[in-house]
């Protein structure tokens, strides 16, 4: 900066000399300036891929470098010196940790899924759509209403397969898509073993632990009803913190009515800016309850006029995704038997 106020200083005298010795020093700065700009270039390849050992200081190849399993931020030489910074980097390690799972859990959802059919939302009501156990596949009840009314009647919307009659077909479908690991039919057959049904006794404990694999592929829903079994003490002990948690997940995968929760919780607690980000974003994914919580903190001051306007804007959007006429004479008829 301080060259360039000179310079302009000096454009303004008569002196010949001076512009004189100016034209001279601009192939010099220039040179100065391109080996400046290349060194830094060649620093910063150097360093691309280099790290420094957070316990000893010495550098190393990031690939062959040990890093800290939980907040991923620091790296090691070795499992040696890794097991050394332990005790020093906890607390450091911890507040990252905690950081990355904030960041996690109020980023913006996944897109929502659609109907293999009609392409349009799904219906955050699991009772507008029916999961087919012959192909996998979740079909909105539009679709399988516009099926029911055409010559298909009680064909699969989606593949064409007469529905399974018998328990011991039902059963044997279901397993089917387990094999294939489709997450939906873990939650099926937990289902199953939760309400004692399809000639399968109750076995909350059964039900938990397909719950679980049905989270872990995946299927957000999964981890919301193992977060209902924690809520409620089926099969486990009631434990609010664990409940807590895997509506988090449940959440982060995309579940609306686990956010939507989350916001209910947090208010409960007392503590308003996280219950009505929560809320926001339910909101925002088309959830009716959660914007009349959104509306309740705008009118107490919780929320400002923008917050509140984008939240109501996002919501109605997300309503139109949803809607179709198929889907509200489904409704209207009350005519599913396909579950």
């Amino acid at each position: 900066m301080s060259t360039t106020d000179d310079n302009n200083d000096l454009r303004g005298g008569d002196s010949e000399e001076t512009t004189s010795n100016k034209k001279e020093c601009i192939p010099c700065e220039q040179n100065n300036v391109d080996k400046i700009t290349e060194g830094i270039t060649n620093v910063a390849i150097q360093d691309d891929n280099t790290s420094i050992c957070a316990s000893c200081g010495k550098e190393g190849n990031s690939d062959n470098m040990n890093t800290c399993n939980k907040c991923k931020s620091v790296k090691y030489c070795n499992a040696a010196c890794k097991k050394k910074h332990r005790s020093k980097h906890k607390k450091a390690c911890e507040r990252r940790v905690a950081e990355l799972h904030e960041e996690a859990l109020f980023k913006d959802p996944p897109p929502s899924e659609e109907c293999p059919l009609c392409f349009l939302s799904m219906p955050i009501d699991l009772t507008q759509s029916t999961f087919e156990i012959c192909c996998g596949k979740l079909i909105c009840n539009g679709c399988n209403y516009a099926m029911q009314m055409s010559e298909g009647k009680d064909l699969c919307a989606f593949c064409r397969t007469p529905p399974a009659y018998s328990t011991e077909e039902r059963v044997k479908r279901v397993e089917k898509l387990m094999d294939k690991g489709n997450g939906e039919a873990f939650n099926h057959l937990a289902g199953f073993y939760s309400l004692g049904v399809r000639g399968l006794p109750v076995d909350q404990q059964k039900a938990n632990e397909l719950l679980l694999k049905t989270g872990e592929l995946g299927y957000a829903k999964g981890y919301y009803n193992l977060g209902n079994s924690f809520h409620q003490g089926r099969g486990v002990e009631r434990d609010g913190k664990k409940a807590k948690y895997y509506y988090e997940l449940a959440a982060m995968g995309g579940d609306v009515i686990a956010r939507h929760d989350l916001g209910c919780i947090e208010g409960q607690a007392g503590i308003i800016d996280r219950a009505l980000k929560h809320s926001m974003i339910a909101a925002r994914a088309g959830y009716k309850e959660s914007l009349d919580n959104v509306k309740q903190g705008f009118m107490n001051g919780f929320v400002t006029k923008d917050e509140y306007a984008n939240t109501l804007s996002g919501y109605h959007e997300r309503q139109k995704e949803m809607k179709s006429e198929e889907r509200d004479k489904a409704a209207a008829s009350g005519r599913f038997s396909r579950v």
